[in-house]
C-alpha cells in the first residue's frame, strides 16, 4: 500500500525547508495527489537522503538514552497524558486497519474459491483458470514478506512524537512537540495568530477544533459558554493536540491592519554593550500581558527617568514574534536621542520600568516561496534579523541571503549571529560590506547581488538610512526587479 505524507511531514522526514519542496512542486519536479506526496515519489527524488542527517531519525532513537533525561522528555515528548491519548489514538487506527484487511483477505479467498469452482465446471474456460492463476499469484504477493521503508517508520513514529496541525482557512500547518501548547506551537511556527494574555484569561485565542482531540495543559479562568462548548471551541493557550492529526479553524491576521495598537509596561531584564556605540536592550512583558506584533514591525519605547522627565523614542524590534514576551531592541548612541542618552548614560538599567506603545509599520515579509534577500545598514539590522528568525521559523523559503554593510568600524555588533544561522543552516549565506559611505556601499552589495542572485527570482528587503535604501532600490529596479518584490525601511 503507497503511503503517503503531507510536504509539512516530508520536509521533516528529509530535514529540508518546505520551501525546496514546493519549488519542486511548482516546477513540476514532484507531483502531489490530492495535496499528498508518497513516500516512492520522495525516495525517487531523493535516492541518497541520509535520513540521520536530518536530525529527524536521531531525534527517535534519543529518546531511549536516559541520559537525555529531562530536558529531552520536556523539549520533544509530550507529558505522560497526551502521550497516552496519541498511542490510543494510533492503536485504533491500527485496529481498523487490521480489521478491514482481515476482511479484505477473507474476500479474496472467497473469491478465489467460486473462481475454482467455475474452473472444475468448465476446464476448457481458459479465461477462468488464468483469473485463478491471478489471483494465487497476487495473493502470494500481497502476503510477502517485504522490509518496510525508513521513511515510513520515521513517519508513524513521528505522528505519536509530534502532532501535526491543520489550520482552516488557511491551510498553514504546523507542529506541536514537547509539552508546548497549540498557541506556542502556532507562534514558533510562524502563524500570525490572535491572542492576548497567553494564560487563559482574555479569551482572544478561542479556536474551532475541526477534526482531531486536545488536552488541556493548564488552568483557563476564561469561561466558555454551553454553545461554544459543544461547537468544539477551546483555548489554544491552554491546551494542546492529543491526537496525532489536529484540524483547527480560526482567524489569523493578514497585516500590520489586523494588529491592535497596545500599551504595555515592561521591564528591563538586560542592558548588553555590543560594541562602544550599540546596546542591546531586552524588555520583558508580563506573563498576563504579551505584545502581538509582526517581524520588522516598531515601537515607542517611553519611560520617566528622574532629573530629566519623560523621554521615548521608536526602535525596531530585533526579535522574532513568537518570542512574545522578550523583546530585543538595537540602541546606538544618538547625542540627539534622548532616550538613547539615558540608556547610554546608565539612567535606564536592570528592573527599570519602560512602556511599549504599538506595534507600527508596514515592513513585514510578504507571504510566498521566493528565495529571500536581506539587505541591512548598521543598526537596519534589527528590522532584518526579526525578519530572518521569523523566515525561518516559517520554514518556507528555499533560501536566504543576507548583506550587511557597517558604515563604521563596530557596525558588525551581531556579526556571529550571522555566522551562527550560517553553520547551522544550509540555506542561509551571508557577506559582511564595509565602506564609510552608504551610497557606495550599497552600490558594492547591488554588485555582489547581480552576480550571484539575478538570475534568481527573489523578494528583496532593504533597511538603513535613506541614502542606502533609495540606491540600493534603483540598482535593483534597473537590473530588471519587479517593484514588487521589493520591500524597504528607511530609518
Amino acid at each position: 500500500m503507497t503511503h503517503k505524507v503531507s510536504i509539512w511531514r516530508a520536509a521533516q522526514l528529509l530535514g529540508l525547508a518546505r520551501g525546496v519542496l514546493q519549488q519542486q512542486v511548482r516546477d513540476g519536479t514532484l507531483v502531489l495527489e490530492d495535496g499528498w506526496v508518497s513516500t516512492e515519489t520522495l525516495r525517487r527524488l531523493y535516492p541518497n537522503a541520509q535520513l540521520e542527517a536530518s536530525g529527524m531519525l536521531e531525534r527517535v532513537t534519543q529518546i531511549r538514552d536516559e541520559a537525555f533525561g529531562k530536558r529531552v522528555r520536556e523539549r520533544l515528548l509530550p507529558s505522560q497524558e497526551v502521550l497516552a491519548q496519541r498511542l490510543f489514538t494510533q492503536s485504533q487506527e491500527l485496529a481498523d486497519l487490521r480489521r478491514h484487511v482481515q476482511r479484505y483477505h477473507a474476500l479474496v479467498i472467497e473469491l478465489q474459491q467460486q473462481i475454482r469452482q467455475q474452473c472444475q465446471r468448465s476446464p476448457e474456460a481458459v479465461q477462468w483458470q488464468a483469473l485463478e492463476q491471478a489471483a494465487t499469484q497476487g495473493l502470494a504477493k500481497v502476503l510477502a514478506t517485504e522490509s518496510v521503508g525508513m521513511l515510513e517508520v520515521m513517519d508513524d513514529m513521528l505522528k505519536i512524537m509530534t502532532a501535526q496541525v491543520t489550520v482552516r482557512p488557511s491551510g498553514h500547518e504546523f507542529s506541536v512537540e514537547g509539552h508546548a501548547n497549540l498557541l506556542q506551537a502556532g507562534l514558533h511556527a510562524g502563524l500570525k495568530l490572535n491572542y492576548g494574555c497567553g494564560n487563559g484569561s482574555c479569551g482572544m485565542c478561542k479556536v474551532r477544533v475541526i477534526e482531531g482531540a486536545v488536552a488541556p495543559t493548564q488552568h483557563a479562568d476564561y469561561v466558555l459558554s454551553e454553545a461554544e462548548k459543544t461547537q468544539g471551541y477551546t483555548l489554544m493557550c491552554c491546551h494542546t493536540a492529543a491526537s496525532s492529526n489536529l484540524t483547527l479553524e480560526l482567524l489569523e491576521a493578514h497585516g500590520p491592519q489586523d494588529i491592535a495598537l497596545q500599551l504595555i509596561v515592561t521591564t528591563v531584564r538586560a542592558v548588553t554593550e555590543l560594541a562602544p556605540n550599540t546596546w542591546l536592550l531586552h524588555l520583558q512583558t508580563p506573563r498576563t500581558h504579551r505584545l502581538r506584533f509582526l517581524a520588522g514591525q516598531s515601537v515607542q519605547l517611553g519611560a520617566a527617568v528622574p532629573g530629566v522627565g519623560d523621554v521615548s523614542g521608536v526602535y525596531a524590534l530585533a526579535s522574532c514574534p513568537c518570542d512574545d514576551r522578550n523583546l530585543l531592541f538595537f540602541i546606538t548612541r544618538n547625542p540627539a536621542d534622548a532616550f538613547a542618552t539615558a540608556l547610554f548614560e546608565r539612567q535606564l538599567h536592570h528592573g527599570s520600568s519602560l512602556t511599549v506603545t504599538g506595534p507600527d509599520g508596514e515592513f513585514v515579509l510578504a507571504e510566498g516561496h521566493r528565495p529571500l534577500v536581506f539587505a541591512a545598514c548598521d543598526e537596519g539590522f534589527g528590522a532584518i534579523k526579526s525578519l530572518i528568525e521569523y523566515a525561518l521559523s516559517l520554514d518556507a523559503s528555499p533560501s536566504l541571503s543576507l548583506f550587511w554593510l557597517a558604515t563604521r568600524s563596530d557596525g558588525h555588533f551581531y556579526s556571529n549571529q550571522c555566522r551562527a544561522w550560517s553553520e547551522a543552516l544550509d540555506p542561509f549565506e551571508f557577506e559582511l560590506v564595509t565602506h564609510p559611505d552608504a551610497a557606495l556601499g550599497a552600490w558594492q552589495i547591488a554588485q555582489a547581488m547581480r552576480a550571484d542572485l539575478f538570475d534568481i527570482d527573489c523578494d528583496f528587503y532593504l533597511c538603513g538610512p535613506a541614502i542606502f535604501v533609495q540606491t540600493l532600490h534603483d540598482e535593483l529596479r534597473a537590473s530588471g526587479v519587479a517593484a514588487a518584490q521589493i520591500f524597504a525601511q528607511v530609518i
